[in-house]
C-alpha cells in the first residue's frame, strides 16, 4: 500500500507542476526550503485565519506589482518578499506555497516532499503571547511541521524523508513582534526579555533540529526603530533610538545564543543574516541602491504614509515603488527585499556569518 501511495502522490505532484514544482528545478542547491517566521516571510496563511482582528494583506494595494499580475497573495509588499527572493536563489520560483493554502488545496505532502512549505505568520512571536490569537505563534508553527513531516513519513518511509529534510533550507525570521510588545522598564527587565526569548528560540530551532533539520537560515532583526510606523510618532521623523538599542541587544543575544547551541547539536549548520548592519547601510546612503525614499510608506496615508499604519485600497500609493524602500508602515518593498536577499545569500562576508546563505545551501550531508 505504500508503494501506491507513494505513486499516488508522485502523480498529483505532476499534476501540481506549474505551482508546486515549479519550472528549473535541475538548478536548485536544495530539495525543498521551510519557512518559519512572522509578516517579512508570509505568503497567505493568515488569509486563512479567522477573526477581525488578524493582520492580513489581502487587499489592494498588496501585490500590485506581483509577478503575472496584481494580486493581493498575502504578502506583505508590493510583490514578492525576502522569502521569495531567497527562495529564487535557491533555485526555486518563489517561496513555498502557504501552510494553510496548501491544507485547504489538499496538496501539503506533494508540496512539502518536492518544494517546501511556509508557516510564517504575520504578526507571530517567538512568544505564544505576542499578538494572542490573532496569528500562529512559532511554537504552532514547528508543531505544524511536525505533523507535516509525519505524514511525509507515511507517504515516502522515514529514510527518504530524514535525507530530504537534511538537506533542505529552513528560512527563520522572527522576534520584531515580541519586542514591539514588550514594555520593559528597567535594564534587568529587558535582560530577562532577552534571556527568555532566546531561550525559547533555542528549543524550537533544537525541536526543529531532532526532527531532521540541519541547515538554517536565519535573519536577525534589523532596525525596527526606523520604520515609518514608528518615524511618525517622533515630531522630527526620526528613528526611535531606544527600540533600536533593544534590535542590537537583541541581534546579539540571538548571536551568543547559535554560537553556544551549535557545539551542542552534531551537523547542526547555521547562517545568522545581519539585517540591522545591511538596513543601517541602506538608510545612511539609500541612493546608491536607488532609493529616493528610505523613511516613508509608499502605499499609506498621512505623514511619512504612517498614520493609519495599513496599506489600503484608500490609501496613497506611490508611482515608482522601486524608489521606495518601504511598502506599507513597516515592511519592505519588493525592491528592497529582494536587495536583502542577494546580500544574505552571497554579499559581503560582514552580512552573514559564520557562513552565507549560498554556502549554507551548498552544504552535503
Amino acid at each position: 500500500m505504500k508503494s501506491s501511495a507513494v505513486l499516488l502522490i508522485g502523480l498529483v505532484a505532476v499534476a501540481l507542476a506549474g505551482e508546486v514544482v515549479g519550472s528549473g528545478s535541475a538548478a536548485r542547491l536544495v530539495p525543498a526550503m521551510y519557512v518559519l517566521g512572522d509578516s517579512t516571510l508570509d505568503v497567505g496563511n493568515n488569509n486563512h485565519l479567522p477573526g477581525k482582528d488578524v493582520p492580513r494583506a489581502n487587499v489592494p494595494f498588496y501585490g500590485v506589482d506581483f509577478p503575472g499580475g496584481p494580486i493581493a497573495t498575502g504578502r506583505f509588499s508590493n510583490g514578492y518578499n525576502v522569502a521569495d527572493f531567497i527562495a529564487k536563489n535557491l533555485g526555486f520560483e518563489r517561496s513555498p506555497v502557504a501552510y494553510l493554502v496548501l491544507k485547504s488545496r489538499n496538496y501539503l505532502i506533494p508540496s512539502a516532499m518536492t518544494r517546501g512549505v511556509s508557516f510564517a505568520s504575520a504578526g507571530a512571536g517567538i512568544l505564544d503571547s505576542t499578538n494572542m490569537g490573532n496569528n500562529i505563534p512559532l511554537s504552532k508553527q514547528v508543531r505544524y511541521f511536525e505533523s507535516t513531516k509525519a505524514e511525509m513519513e507515511v507517504a515516502w518511509g522515514t529514510r527518504k524523508v530524514s535525507t530530504l529534510l537534511a538537506e533542505s533550507f529552513f528560512l527563520l525570521s522572527i522576534g520584531s513582534n515580541d519586542l514591539f510588545q514588550s514594555k520593559p522598564k528597567t535594564p534587568a527587565d529587558v535582560v530577562a526579555l532577552y534571556t527568555t526569548l532566546v531561550s525559547n528560540y533555542s528549543t524550537y530551532i533544537t525541536e526543529l533540529y531532532d526532527m531532521g533539520a540541519r541547515k538554517f537560515g536565519i535573519i536577525n532583526m534589523g532596525p525596527v526603530g526606523c520604520v515609518p510606523r514608528v518615524r511618525v510618532l517622533n515630531a522630527t521623523g526620526a528613528c526611535n533610538d531606544s527600540m533600536n538599542r533593544m534590535a542590537t541587544g537583541f541581534a546579539a543575544a540571538v548571536k551568543s545564543g547559535l554560537a553556544a547551541l551549535a557545539p551542542t547539536l552534531p551537523g547542526f549548520t547555521y547562517s545568522l543574516a545581519d539585517s540591522f548592519v545591511s538596513t543601517q547601510a541602506s538608510f545612511t546612503n539609500p541612493q546608491s541602491l536607488g532609493f529616493v525614499n528610505a523613511d516613508s510608506a509608499c502605499c499609506g496615508i498621512g505623514r511619512l504614509g504612517a498614520e493609519d499604519g495599513r496599506c489600503k485600497r484608500n490609501s496613497k500609493l506611490c508611482a515608482d515603488r522601486d524608489t521606495y524602500m518601504f511598502f506599507d508602515a513597516v515592511h519592505s518593498t519588493q525592491r528592497a527585499a529582494e536587495l536583502a536577499a542577494q546580500q544574505m545569500f552571497d554579499g559581503p562576508a560582514q552580512l552573514t556569518e559564520p557562513i552565507s546563505f549560498k554556502q549554507l545551501a551548498q552544504k552535503r550531508y
